[in-house]
């Protein structure tokens, strides 16, 4: 008759237990009720253009307006989907936490210009993509005037991100005027002259003209009397006066 092996018993009972545990600690989990939402937003947005406020309703409406629900009871894939569907919002991640709070962590869209054309008003994010204009905070970014078929889109929008991603063209630049032709002229806000810059094309050497003109004229009192700068010849830089 074969001895017991006490070992492989007490082995086969602890892994029940846990099992048993886990099982109970899940229910449990799962039986608890929304307590509070939490919002958080990406590290140095401080300027929010969607408010705490606005994103704790979005939620609550998205799971049916009642906060008292338990947490088996909100899908938080189908939360973190609609957030992430929302105009102004780039990126988000939803969690919950065993005390019962649920938790929303925010990166909101930056908007890189202001966009005007006919009835439409709206930011452009660094895709091109419209965002609504917000009662909560005005960006500081260029105005751009005009229209352009979605055919030629992605070189204005890649005219856009150069001048906001460039410290002195960011402050510079002030307006952005699309012709019918398609040529664009910049705005100083410096100076009262025009900045021919042509089509959107060799953005980067144009803009580098620009700037190199800009810091060696700056030093002469001419750069007053000019009522236009030409950079859409890239070798050269032709001013009027």
């Amino acid at each position: 008759m074969k001895r017991f092996n006490w070992q492989h018993i007490r082995l086969v009972l602890i892994v029940l237990l846990m099992i048993f545990l886990y099982s109970f600690s899940s229910k449990r989990n799962q039986n608890r009720v929304i307590k509070s939402v939490n919002i958080s937003f990406e590290d140095g947005q401080e300027n929010l253009f969607i408010t705490h406020e606005m994103v704790n309703n979005f939620l609550i409406q998205k799971w049916g307006g009642a906060l008292a629900i338990k947490k088996d009871g909100v899908d938080l894939q189908v939360l973190e989907a609609a957030l992430n569907g929302h105009e102004m919002i780039e990126k988000s991640e939803v969690f919950s936490t065993i005390d019962g709070s649920l938790n929303a962590h925010i990166k909101q869209k930056s908007p890189i210009v202001r966009y005007v054309s006919g009835n439409t008003m709206c930011y452009l994010d660094s895709k091109g993509v419209k965002m609504p204009l917000s009662e909560n905070f005005s960006a500081r970014v260029p105005l751009v005037i005009g229209t352009f078929d979605d055919k030629d889109k992605d070189g204005y929008v890649m005219l856009f991100n150069e001048i906001y991603k460039d410290s002195f063209l960011k402050k510079e630049i002030t307006g952005v005027q699309i012709l019918p032709s398609g040529n664009v002229i910049l705005t100083s806000r410096n100076y009262n002259y025009k900045i021919v810059f042509g089509k959107p094309v060799y953005i980067e050497k144009k803009l580098n003209n620009y700037k190199a003109f800009f810091h060696h004229a700056v030093k002469d009192t001419l750069i007053k009397h000019y009522k236009e700068v030409n950079v859409m010849f890239t070798e050269q830089v032709v001013c009027k006066k």
